[in-house]
């Protein structure tokens, strides 16, 4: 998702870096491999000197530079950067204080509006240190969006490096997703349907005094007969689960196959590879975002639409900022997903142009950065 970030920042011609933080832990040798993964990664996409990635040993809330190790650039270089014009794009409060003051205008962009909303109403989650807030919740200006309302926590007086209290203006933007590196493919052989994610959630929101279950194992649960309905397509879950959960057992009774992410997701172009492979995404999500019409849209869903493959999916109200015609097949139940899959196999030509097309039209990171740092 970041490197979508990186190559629209790139194609812009801005003097741009990716800045990431990675916290230690008592592993040191997995440490190093995490950060020899990350350089080779960003290598691979011509980014080999526009990083730098801050090892933090111990591992702590607050990102002090001084403790932090610069690799990538030098901690001089971040300095000098720092002390002239710049912008943090901070996704979801990655960057804390002390060191998120020290840029000069601080855009705070959320990934996940139902949880990110919700614990800006019990705490401090950056929304006292920036000056622009944006999120993927599409929906958070509608009549019917249901998102908590974030308060601005107090400042104390020996913090003045803090914005004063004020109301969070919020801005939307698309997820965003680089049309240059997902070009559309040619129809798989096998009619696929997949998505990719984390089976269980730890994530907490509460809705009406109650906590409830945010994880897909939960979501997929009314969607788990399609492939009894449509046995002529194939449907498959690259999902974190292990080998001996008997939830893979479970999955393959009810005809799904069961990948390891791991495996089909490990870098960004074999990602790309597998999302191809499919006809078509098929997935359920968290219900706290159909149950609070938050606009959610995933940043995957924006990948498979630039491939060139619709998407099916639960509603958010996301539908009403999209164009008419946009590849997505909005469900809620059953009975709707098997009647979009079949759609999605009869008429699949019509469907990926259009899914190409909203790509382009509507979540290219470069239209959105455009809109987002008003360049």
């Amino acid at each position: 998702m970041p490197l979508q970030w990186m190559l629209g920042l790139r194609r812009l011609k801005l003097d741009a870096i990716w800045l990431e933080l990675l916290p230690s832990t008592d592993d040191v040798l997995a440490d190093q491999s995490k950060i020899r993964n990350f350089q080779r990664q960003l290598r691979a996409h011509g980014l080999a000197g526009r990083y730098c990635l801050l090892y933090q040993k111990p591992a702590a809330d607050t990102h002090d530079l001084d403790s932090l190790r610069c690799i990538g650039i030098s901690k001089r270089e971040l300095l000098e950067r720092l002390g002239g014009p710049s912008v943090l794009l901070n996704l979801a409060y990655s960057i804390h204080p002390p060191l998120l003051p020290k840029f000069e205008r601080r855009i705070f962009c959320d990934l996940d509006p139902s949880e990110i909303f919700y614990w800006m109403t019990k705490m401090e989650v950056g929304q006292s240190y920036h000056h622009e807030f944006w999120t993927i919740g599409l929906n958070v200006h509608g009549d019917d969006c249901q998102l908590p309302k974030p308060v601005v926590a107090a400042v104390p007086a020996a913090q003045a490096t803090r914005l004063p209290p004020q109301e969070l203006n919020w801005k939307t933007f698309y997820p965003l997703v680089d049309t240059k590196f997902f070009l559309p493919q040619p129809r798989p052989r096998v009619p696929k349907f997949t998505t990719v994610g984390q089976w269980y959630w730890g994530g907490a929101v509460e809705v009406a005094g109650e906590f409830p279950d945010l994880s897909k194992r939960f979501a997929f649960e009314p969607y788990l007969s399609l492939p009894a309905r449509v046995p002529e397509a194939r449907f498959e879950l690259a999902m974190n689960i292990a080998a001996e959960d008997p939830e893979r057992d479970r999955l393959r009774g009810l005809g799904w196959q069961v990948v390891d992410p791991h495996r089909v997701a490990h870098t960004s172009r074999v990602y790309r590879r597998y999302l191809a492979s499919a006809l078509a995404e098929f997935t359920a999500i968290k219900g706290v975002d159909v149950a609070w019409r938050t606009g959610w849209v995933s940043d995957r869903a924006a990948a498979f639409l630039a491939l060139g493959r619709p998407v099916i999916t639960e509603d958010t109200r996301a539908q009403r900022y999209l164009p008419a015609e946009n590849g997505f097949c909005l469900i809620r139940s059953a009975a709707e997903a098997e009647a979009a899959v079949r759609e999605v196999l009869h008429d699949w030509s019509r469907l990926s142009k259009q899914a190409r097309q909203c790509a382009v039209e509507v979540f290219d990171s470069v239209k959105n950065l455009r809109r987002i740092l008003d360049f």
